[in-house]
């Protein structure tokens, strides 16, 4: 089994998740827990740090796209961090940037959210 996991830390109203390893096919559905978890709880405000990704397929990129429309309908919107080289060249690949914020640092992220 490939090494992943997600942990979840709260800063006022934005919720952190640090995503860590390999996300593809095998890993995504934890992933999608996490954000299941964040949706049930009404915590629509999300970071993404990826700073410990190593990796991410086509079933990684998808979880996002999955959820960034229910958190923009109430109010909120997934943002991205501290994303290594080669991990972002993929989201740029397939237009991500075009749809999402990226970061190179996690507080800037969580303060484009308190500026809003």
């Amino acid at each position: 089994m490939t090494e992943f996991n997600v942990q979840t830390r709260t800063e006022g109203s934005v919720q952190i998740l640090y995503v860590k390893g390999y996300l593809d096919a095998h890993t995504a559905p934890e992933l999608e827990d996490a954000f299941n978890k964040l949706i049930d709880d009404k915590k629509y405000k999300v970071v993404v740090n990826l700073k410990d990704l190593n990796y991410i397929s086509s079933a990684g990129l998808g979880v996002f796209m999955a959820y960034i429309e229910t958190m923009r309908e109430n109010g909120g919107d997934i943002k991205f961090s501290n994303l290594k080289k080669e991990v972002f060249n993929i989201f740029d690949l397939l237009g991500f940037p075009m749809l999402y914020e990226f970061y190179d640092d996690e507080k800037e992220a969580i303060n484009k959210f308190n500026e809003q």
